[in-house]
């Protein structure tokens, strides 16, 4: 099972790894997340992500490891981009909860397949969705409303 990483702005990754939790809880401990604060010096940051990143692969009798990182180009995805070597480390870039839990879902295949389905997770997760009201849900008007206008929450 590769090993996971995520790292993100602030505080995003924590933030994504209790979203991990929510339908993995049994796999979060096994989940590395570093949130990268403002200002923070390159090579500390290096630094700290070699260590979660040893981390994961330690979770890994290979010792793979898929890292998500939040922006391509910024600092996060910079810094791992030096630590990957896409072999036995591979990075994604645009980590969101759907890619996130899709490769929770299958952490036990084989690290190429867990990008493959994370890849797939992500993009098939962000999507437009109808603006209409669903069929089951009446209209009422709230009398709190000075303008009388009819809100769905």
């Amino acid at each position: 099972m590769p090993g996971l990483f995520i790292i993100a702005h602030a505080p995003l990754a924590s933030a994504l790894k209790l979203a991990a939790g929510h339908c993995f809880p049994e796999l979060v401990q096994h989940l590395q997340a570093l949130d990268v604060p403002p200002n923070l010096p390159c090579d500390e940051l290096e630094a700290q992500a070699r260590v979660l990143l040893s981390l994961a692969q330690d979770a890994d009798p290979r010792g793979e490891a898929l890292i998500l990182t939040d922006v391509f180009g910024a600092t996060p995805c910079n810094t791992v981009q030096r630590l990957a070597d896409g072999q036995h480390v591979k990075v994604i870039t645009g980590v969101n909860v759907p890619m996130l839990w899709r490769a929770l879902n299958y952490a036990s295949e084989p690290l190429d397949t867990v990008v493959t389905r994370a890849l797939a997770g992500g993009t098939q997760g962000v999507m437009q969705i109808a603006s209409s009201r669903p069929q089951n849900q009446a209209s009422q008007p709230t009398s709190h409303d000075q303008d009388h206008r009819q809100h769905q929450q």
